[in-house]
C-alpha cells in the first residue's frame, strides 16, 4: 500500500489520493502533492515585480503610480518603501507610505 504524507491543515494520516491531488477525509481540505512541497519550505516567499526575493526590513521602491482605494491618493513611481514586513494575502507586504501604514502588492515594487 502506498503512503501519502500528512494533511498539512489537521496532521491527519488517513490521506488518501484522488486522480492528481491529496484529499483528508476527516478535515476535508485538497491539496496538490507539489503543494506540499511549498507549504514545508520555511517561511514565506514574496517576489519583487522583477522576481527578487523580499525579507522583512527590506526597502523597496515603486515601479508605477498607483491610486488608493477610498481616497482620491495617488502614490507616485519612484516612492521609497522602508523597512517593509511580508504577510499573507492579496496585499503581501506592509509598509509606511508618507507616514501612512498601507497594504501593497509586490508585484508594483523592486527591491531598492
Amino acid at each position: 500500500m502506498m503512503s501519502y504524507p500528512a494533511c498539512p491543515k489537521c496532521q491527519s494520516e488517513f490521506t488518501y489520493s484522488d486522480g492528481i491531488q491529496l484529499v483528508c477525509p476527516e478535515c476535508a481540505h485538497e491539496w496538490l502533492e507539489s503543494e506540499e512541497l511549498v507549504e514545508q519550505d520555511d517561511g514565506l516567499k514574496v517576489l519583487d515585480a522583477h522576481g527578487t526575493p523580499l525579507a522583512d526590513g527590506d526597502d523597496v521602491t515603486l515601479i508605477k503610480d498607483l491610486k488608493v482605494k477610498g481616497s482620491s491618493m495617488i502614490i507616485k513611481q519612484g516612492t521609497r518603501v522602508k523597512s517593509i514586513r511580508l504577510q499573507e494575502g492579496d496585499h503581501n507586504f506592509s509598509g509606511r507610505v508618507d507616514g501612512q501604514a498601507m497594504d501593497l502588492k509586490s508585484e508594483f515594487v523592486k527591491k531598492s
